[in-house]
């Protein structure tokens, strides 16, 4: 499925972290933490266990990222996202409406 939730969801969180790095790192190159946070966030949403009927992680009952890696993508998530309504409007927009 090209444009099932879960690859929306990894698209956004790829959008996210690459912001990130270009902006607040100010760097053009994703580091490898940040890389393997990217990988690892991709692997937890494969391995989702609500599948297509996920909603957003924060607000999830069940925590499936370790403790290291989810303050990591929390910070990210807390600062590119309000920036994404900038650089990626509707991919801003279909997330917080959960579509």
């Amino acid at each position: 499925m090209k444009n099932s939730k879960i690859e929306q969801s990894k698209k956004i969180v790829r959008e996210m972290v690459e912001l990130y790095c270009r902006r607040h790192l100010k760097t053009d190159t994703i580091p490898e933490e940040y890389s393997h946070l990217i990988d690892y966030a991709c692997r937890r949403l494969d391995h989702c266990r609500f599948g297509e009927e996920k909603g957003a992680c924060k607000n999830c009952p069940v925590h499936c990222y370790a403790p290291k890696e989810r303050e990591a993508i929390s910070r990210v998530m807390r600062w590119a996202g309000p920036r994404m309504l900038f650089y990626s409007p509707k991919a801003a927009i279909l997330h917080l409406f959960g579509k």
